[in-house]
């Protein structure tokens, strides 16, 4: 059982097994923060013990969401901050996906943070002041052929982020929308593994190695996990956070070159990067 003495901000982050994550709830820990880290499988986050509170948290079972923040309220009576984490890139054709596949898309990367966010901010405004980050991208600013459905659930993350950052404002909770841009983690290789197959008839089936290649982009020259959750850890515990955080390679690129160039001049530029001639 951790130590629930009123010390550190208490600071609940989900998706904790791996990558950002997990860096993050180290991070926090570090810091005399009083991590609480969830995992959809309470076992993956055995490097955190003892130094974060690990619990089991399938972001999108409302039901399970509700029962965290109640033991959170229950064992320590106060939330500070709200990391949105969790979350994975379907890469695939949007011809080629279902239904269910965007759906479960949206469940996760935008849904779920909105769910979490609702959970949250009555014990924030109860305290007076709460701060909600949403790990967003830069892909849901620049979207990619091959990541139609993941940059359509971060783009809607960061609009809920703006909408939420105004109508919270009032109650003291600061909402701050974090676009990341490469980042070293494992998510270029769970991207491959969860993408659907291509059907033989698929129109883009010769172009396997592409989409396989689009699931991999944000790791090269990516910035380590550490040192993303480092800067991030010096926003969300300032007295003041800022609204926008951008961090990691092509964080300000991307968006720049959308801003300069013509839509058809960029639609020729990312179509010759994934082969769609």
């Amino acid at each position: 059982m951790p130590d629930t003495t009123p010390s550190g901000p208490v600071v609940l982050i989900t998706g904790c097994s791996s990558g950002i994550g997990l860096a993050l709830a180290q991070e926090f820990a570090r810091r005399g923060c009083r991590v609480v880290a969830t995992a959809r499988r309470r076992e993956a986050l055995s490097r955190l013990a003892p130094a974060a509170d690990c619990m089991e948290l399938d972001v999108t079972d409302a039901a399970q969401a509700g029962a965290v923040m109640a033991r959170i309220r229950e064992r320590y009576g106060r939330l500070d901050v709200l990391i949105n984490n969790a979350g994975y890139g379907l890469m695939a054709p949007l011809m080629d996906l279902s239904a269910a596949d965007l759906n479960a898309q949206l469940q996760t990367n935008t849904v779920a943070p909105l769910v979490l966010a609702q959970l949250a901010a009555p014990l924030m405004r109860a305290q007076g002041r709460g701060v909600i980050a949403n790990i967003g991208s830069v892909s849901g600013e620049v979207a990619t052929p091959f990541a139609g459905a993941y940059c359509a659930s971060k783009s809607a993350v960061n609009a809920l982020s703006d909408v939420l950052r105004m109508e919270l404002a009032p109650f003291g909770i600061h909402v701050v929308s974090v676009l990341a841009g490469a980042v070293r983690s494992s998510f270029g290789d769970t991207a491959v593994r969860q993408s659907p197959p291509r059907a033989a008839a698929s129109w883009y089936a010769a172009q396997d190695a592409v989409v396989a290649d689009r699931a991999q982009a944000s790791q090269r020259h990516a910035i380590a996990a550490e040192l993303f959750s480092s800067r991030l850890a010096d926003v969300l515990l300032s007295a003041r956070p800022a609204p926008v955080v951008r961090i990691g390679p092509l964080s300000r690129l991307l968006p720049l070159l959308k801003a300069l160039l013509p839509t058809a001049a960029l639609d020729r530029i990312l179509m010759k990067r994934f082969a769609l001639r």
